[in-house]
């Protein structure tokens, strides 16, 4: 900064826009929680079908989100002006003082364009001699006002610097970067430069100090957008991928092995988290950041060629964090095209490791040498993105491939397309792997399943929805049918891979509508009876029969199922109570009979499902000899732990009166129906009509059947009353409902399974 630029400054422009952008945080503050409170509040009370069930929702939910974040940017760049703004302020202050109290020593300061100068004020003919007699002085000002100059520079850069980094965080919209003050903002791109500077050595020259540091401030700063962009865009693509494969060769960076490798997994997790915060990013540096590292996928690391390839390294650095879904898709992309060229299309496995290559992975789970192993896992905390790459295409039938199937039904093989979801779930042979205690490795499937979770519910996996949670989409619901007919064809898919069904289970359990709706008989006024938000997934009989079946042969489906059916069909109970006339609205029948024959065909279904489950639990008590009875108790009593949220699984999304108890009460259902009878049942507190807890022995098919009939009981007591509209009779007819359900349960599994992998005791009950 010149001299005379600071000597003479005018901060009357900066005074307004300061002012201007404090009316305009509290301005978006109130708009902001406006929208929180208004906009979002209504929506998720609001009558949602249909198209706006599956749009309007989440649009108002992402628009509220873009108030917050305008309101956060806002507020950053109010106070990096005022920051920047005073400190201006006060150097100009000094720099006044400084040369006052020279004038006073009879010094002057002579501005010019790009520097200045100090000397003594006399005339021209005597100043050489008084400059050399004053050099001390002379020179004392001079430094003096250097110093101020450089602080203003800085200032006043470093306010540039953040502020154009903010503004290209989002292309559209707003970032959520949010800072207290200007020096924030700036130390934060300051760390980055020093960590990626850090990590640009070569590994056998990073010492194991470095790496903590590096280690630290990554994990401190991983959610820092300016931070996560700067570091990501400095290291560059290349950067990154030499780093860790760098990091991880035990040739190259021998001490860090030694002394470092018990914090290898924090890395790990520390740097993806990063990377997934600056893929955020839209400015034009990560942009180019992304293409190049999506273009090296296919690419050997390093100058020796051969393996590892770039898409092994970058899955292994995805595993963690919220991934742009554009990044993530497109890398998807890269990702399939690199398995079909690797696997000849599929024919045969690829990726496996020698015992000279070096980890990728340090998480314990598997080697991290399977690129899909990591990039699902990445998926399964990014639901958009793997919505879209499950329904994306593996093969077309007219390319080379070995898959065939029927193609109309005379008899003959002729090739057929698969989708990645057709590929990963049926069809791929997956590298046989170890963890790290030199077991068999289960991460590939297991992550498929939690990466299949979160692209059929809409939520990580793991995570229970919320009121925010967009109800199902016509991709989610596609996802869904493929699986539950998946299973159904080939139930040793999810039987041989048992460590798969707890994400099966939560599918099913959030899918319960569509579930209810598959096994319902015929479909006139289905949709008053069981309603829906947004998509619903097509089910046939037949496979939702066989997709439940096998559910009940593992405790942790069965359980999500048990407690999910129990939940919606509560809900479900509740809402036509306090609703009568949704259901059946015909003026030639009584509106008590037709709210009786609703609720009993709720209590049917819950039958059939609590019965085909149950089947399926009794067959596996049967085949371990009655000992897998406790894993089941077990997993009951530890799904209660969950709290309050396990009670919203089920639900649908169904969210409003107008489509159903849902979504609106997610999340806070504390002392509903639903509650009530989900602590019962967790909690041992509910019992049968023979004094036995429900649901707790399942050796016998009959056992489970008197546990239905009670939960389905209380139930309808229970919704009833919180109603405030009780029914007597139809509270004592819905045992009867539930008993011809589950009957037609033995009656399905029977005819869909033709009698294979069926307990004896459905066989002896009739």
């Amino acid at each position: 900064m010149d001299l005379d630029a600071l000597r003479k400054a005018d901060f009357s422009l900066l005074d307004d826009a300061v002012d201007d952008w404090s009316t305009m945080v509290k301005d978006l503050e109130t708009l902001k929680e406006e929208a929180e409170k208004g906009l979002r509040g209504t929506a998720n009370k609001a009558e949602w079908a249909g198209v706006n069930a599956d749009v309007s929702k989440e649009f108002i939910g992402k628009t509220t989100e873009e108030f917050k974040d305008a309101h956060g940017q806002a507020d950053s760049i109010y106070k990096i002006l005022r920051d920047t703004r005073n400190e201006l302020k006060g150097y100009k202050g000094q720099l006044l003082d400084a040369i006052e109290r020279g004038r006073l020593k009879k010094l002057t300061v002579i501005g010019y364009e790009g520097g200045f100068t100090v000397t003594t004020d006399v005339p021209p003919e005597g100043r050489a001699k008084e400059d050399k007699d004053n050099k001390g002085e002379i020179t004392a000002l001079r430094d003096e006002l250097q110093k101020i100059l450089d602080k203003a520079t800085e200032s006043d850069k470093t306010a540039s610097t953040v502020l154009m980094a903010i503004a290209d965080q989002s292309r559209l919209g707003f970032s959520d970067a949010n800072y207290n003050s200007r020096d924030e903002a700036a130390d934060a791109i300051k760390r980055a430069d020093e960590l990626a500077r850090l990590a640009k050595k070569k590994p056998e020259d990073l010492t194991p100090a470095e790496f903590d540091r590096l280690n630290k401030g990554l994990k401190d700063y991983s959610d820092d957008e300016l931070f996560a962009e700067r570091f990501a865009t400095s290291l560059g693509p290349n950067g990154t991928l030499n780093f860790w494969t760098g990091v991880n060769d035990p040739h190259s960076a021998w001490e860090l092995g030694h002394k470092r490798s018990d914090k290898f997994d924090d890395l790990q997790k520390n740097l993806s988290l990063t990377l997934a915060t600056a893929s955020q990013s839209d400015s034009a540096d990560m942009s180019d950041w992304k293409y190049r590292m999506t273009d090296l996928a296919d690419k050997p690391v390093g100058r020796n060629g051969g393996f590892p390839l770039g898409v092994q390294v970058m899955t292994n650095l995805m595993r963690f964090g919220n991934y742009d879904d554009r990044f993530l898709a497109d890398y998807g992309d890269k990702v399939i095209e690199t398995e079909k060229k690797f696997t000849g299309n599929g024919r045969h496995g690829a990726w496996t490791r020698t015992g000279g290559d070096p980890l990728l992975n340090r998480t314990g789970t598997d080697s991290g040498w399977d690129p899909m192993t990591g990039y699902l896992k990445g998926l399964s905390n990014n639901p958009d993105a793997a919505t879209e790459f499950f329904n994306g295409t593996f093969v077309t039938k007219d390319e080379d491939h070995d898959f065939t199937h029927d193609t109309d039904g005379d008899g003959k093989e002729g090739k057929r397309t698969l989708s990645n979801f057709d590929y990963l779930f049926e069809e791929r042979d997956w590298t046989q792997d170890t963890d790290n205690k030199g077991e068999d490795s289960i991460a590939g499937r297991n992550y498929l399943a939690a990466a299949l979770e979160a692209a059929a519910t809409g939520h990580p996996a793991g995570e229970m929805p919320t009121k925010d949670t967009p109800p199902h989409n016509a991709d989610q619901a596609k996802i869904t049918q493929s699986l539950v007919s998946s299973i159904s064809e080939d139930p040793t898919r999810l039987t041989k891979n048992n460590y798969m069904s707890d994400s099966m289970g939560q599918i099913a359990a959030e899918y319960m509508p569509d579930i209810h709706r598959g096994l319902h008989a015929g479909s006139k006024g289905e949709a008053q009876l069981f309603p829906i938000a947004g998509t619903a997934a097509e089910l046939s009989e037949r496979d939702t029969t066989r997709f439940l079946y096998t559910l009940g042969r593992n405790p942790d489906s069965y359980a999500a199922v048990n407690l999910g059916q129990t939940s919606y069909t509560t809900q479900l109970m509740q809402y036509h109570f306090e609703h009568p006339e949704v259901y059946a609205n015909d003026p030639a029948f009584d509106e008590q009979d037709r709210l009786k024959q609703g609720i009993d065909d709720i209590a049917r279904t819950a039958g059939q499902i609590e019965g085909m489950i149950g089947a399926g639990r009794a067959y596996e008590s049967e085949l371990e000899g009655g000992t897998k009875d406790a894993d089941y108790n077990a997993k009951i009593e530890s799904i209660g732990t969950w709290g309050g949220a396990i009670v919203g699984i089920g639900i649908g999304m169904a969210a409003t009166p107008a489509t159903g108890p849902g979504g609106v009460i997610i999340g806070d259902l504390a002392g509903t129906a639903a509650d009530e009878i989900i602590s019962g049942i967790t909690e041992g507190s509910l019992k049968d009509s023979s004094g036995e807890v429900v649901y707790r022995n399942g050796e016998k098919v009959e056992d489970t059947k008197s546990s239905t009939y009670a939960a389905v009981e209380a139930a309808a007591q229970k919704a009833g009353k919180n109603s405030g509209h009780s029914y007597p009779l139809i509270e004592a007819s819905v045992g009867t409902a539930a008993e011809s359900g589950f009957d037609s349960a033995r009656t399905k599994i029977h005819d869909y399974f033709d009698g294979e992998g069926i307990p004896r005791q459905l066989d002896s009950e009739g």
